[in-house]
């Protein structure tokens, strides 16, 4: 029996359709300039935790990156376009990797969401953070940058732990946790504070089981 449909079958006039079905050609020239993008915010969020916002300049970015000034410049024309696209960047690949933490390890998932304030991601916010408390031009962009980065936190975490936020007292202690993350990560910037974070982590993780655990 024939075939129902067939790739560019021709029309009554003679001519052939178009094959709807056909996947569209990847352009090259796209794929370099996503690429490049995507290097420029991962060298500015590894540039900002380790030099601070004095020390991370779009040059500095650029030559980290591999790619010339110029490049960057096409990419983000201005240093605070830069910086907060990066950190923004940055927070929703964290996001995306914590959905994969599995809900019923509530251990696991406060070490998770813990590990959002102890990382290089943190240490990029709160340098972009000081500075725009000093830098008008900049403070309008990041209040809003982190709003959006907050929320999203809070989403994630709700996801990864589980919690039924209409149930009393859930959404204050999702908003705990991040709070209590939110410090260990400030102590962590200056000392190594590993071994009393774990325990407080796991001291965390049975009071969070406790308070979101149907009754």
């Amino acid at each position: 029996m024939a075939a129902l449909t067939t790739q560019n079958q021709p029309k009554p006039d003679g001519t052939s359709k178009p094959d709807r079905t056909a996947k569209p050609e990847r352009n090259p020239k796209q794929d370099r300039s996503r690429a490049t993008r995507q290097r420029l915010l991962e060298a500015a969020v590894s540039c900002l935790a380790e030099h601070g916002w004095a020390g991370s300049t779009v040059a500095v970015v650029a030559e980290r990156a591999g790619v010339s000034r110029g490049a960057a410049q096409h990419h983000f024309p201005t240093r605070e376009d830069l910086f907060t696209a990066a950190v923004e960047y940055v927070a929703e690949e964290r996001s995306q990797a914590l959905r994969a933490v599995p809900a019923d390890d509530r251990e696991q998932a406060v070490a998770a969401l813990v590990g959002l304030y102890t990382g290089p991601l943190f240490r990029a916010a709160l340098h972009l953070w000081v500075a725009a408390s000093g830098e008008e031009q900049l403070r309008e962009r990041v209040t809003e940058l982190e709003a959006r980065v907050g929320r999203e936190s809070h989403r994630v975490a709700v996801e990864v732990l589980g919690a039924d936020e209409s149930r009393p007292g859930v959404r204050e202690t999702v908003q705990g946790l991040l709070d209590m993350a939110r410090g260990l990560g400030l102590a962590t910037l200056l000392t190594d504070d590993r071994a009393r974070r774990e325990r407080v982590v796991s001291q965390w993780a049975r009071l969070v089981s406790e308070a979101l655990s149907e009754h």
